[in-house]
């Protein structure tokens, strides 16, 4: 079997130290354009490859940046992992996806192997029962950068990624508001969540059930199926009345949506609809739904500018927000 060359082979080959190899084919200014001619061309000619573990053991830096999610099937995910994905390309880098399915263990376990990889960074969105910070606190120690998107924990002390919650919340009570209507049924989601705390929080301060005169229905669902047969069991009581349906979020109003269809109903003409969004469900239905915008891709953007920073030495915690913008369909 052929051996795989190495910087020693090479060295014993040109009578020169590893030292020398090594320099020469990182164009140290040091080794002489002779030097460096004959060790780039042996190299090519036994192609030499640098082994990536030792780099990563020598670096200390993988030139890898770790991606974790709680699910690979929301697109919001899809859209911020492109964003990255593009960045970090550009700059040299690669990325390596992880899926937690939600659970806190297999997290740890991600976050582990993540140290041992070397990685040189790691965007996460948390399971909605994350609550130990210390395995995080440990990547620090070992000068791997964390940022949370999204699904972010409440300890202050770190970099934070986030939608504007609040923002699209107001955005989608204050059209409800507008548009005259009395009745909602309002869809969260987990309520242990902080994106699900902040996104109930403004929505129905916003509609204030006392001022407005308005009958607000909030109910929790943690999955799509949950969301679908919440609405089916709720809906009929709305039918008749002037009501419209809020969804928290894309899975949510995909459960709703399956919901509104299996029992017949159309918007806007037996019900409106309206949700928070990235985009890509709104525009699975006709008419379109109406939504509040989310973007992952823009969230992505701007974790990978906090990335840099962090890298580049930037020590402070640091939380920045993208805020929303209403994309009108016609579901309301």
């Amino acid at each position: 079997m052929r051996e795989n060359p190495t910087l020693k082979k090479i060295a014993e080959r040109l009578h020169v130290s590893i030292s020398t190899v090594s320099r020469a084919l990182k164009n140290h200014p040091d080794i002489s354009p002779e030097t460096k001619t004959k060790v780039n061309e042996l190299a090519a000619l036994l192609e030499y490859d640098p082994n990536p573990y030792a780099v990563n053991l020598r670096t200390h830096n993988s030139k890898e940046f770790a991606v974790v999610v709680p699910s690979l099937s929301h697109f919001f995910y899809h859209s911020f992992i492109s964003a990255i994905e593009e960045d970090a390309r550009a700059n040299g880098y690669s990325i390596i996806i992880y899926r937690s399915s939600d659970d806190p263990l297999l997290e740890q376990e991600i976050l582990k192997s993540c140290r041992h990889k070397r990685v040189s960074g790691i965007f996460i969105a948390i399971t909605s029962k994350t609550s130990d910070m210390e395995p995080f606190l440990k990547l620090d120690v070992h000068g791997i950068p964390v940022i949370f998107f999204d699904k972010v924990p409440e300890y202050e002390s770190c970099n934070k990624i986030c939608v504007g919650d609040e923002h699209a919340a107001a955005i989608a009570a204050n059209e409800i508001l507008k548009k005259g209507i009395s009745n909602i049924l309002a869809v969260f989601g987990d309520e242990n969540m902080s994106i699900t705390q902040a996104r109930l929080r403004k929505f129905s301060a916003v509609l204030s059930p006392v001022e407005n005169n308005i009958n607000l229905q909030i109910v929790h669902a943690r999955s799509f199926d949950e969301a679908e047969q919440i609405a089916l069991n709720l809906l009929p009581n709305y039918v008749g009345t002037n009501f419209a349906v809020f969804a928290m979020s894309d899975e949510i109003l995909a459960g709703t949506m399956k919901a509104v269809q299996r029992l017949g109903l159309q918007a806007p003409k037996d019900l409106g609809v309206i949700a928070i969004s990235d985009g890509m469900i709104p525009m699975l239905f006709y008419p379109e739904i109406t939504y509040a915008e989310t973007s992952g891709y823009n969230l992505g953007k701007l974790a990978f500018t906090r990335m840099k920073r962090c890298i580049a030495g930037s020590s402070f915690a640091q939380t920045l927000v993208d805020e929303s913008r209403l994309v009108v369909g016609g579901s309301i």
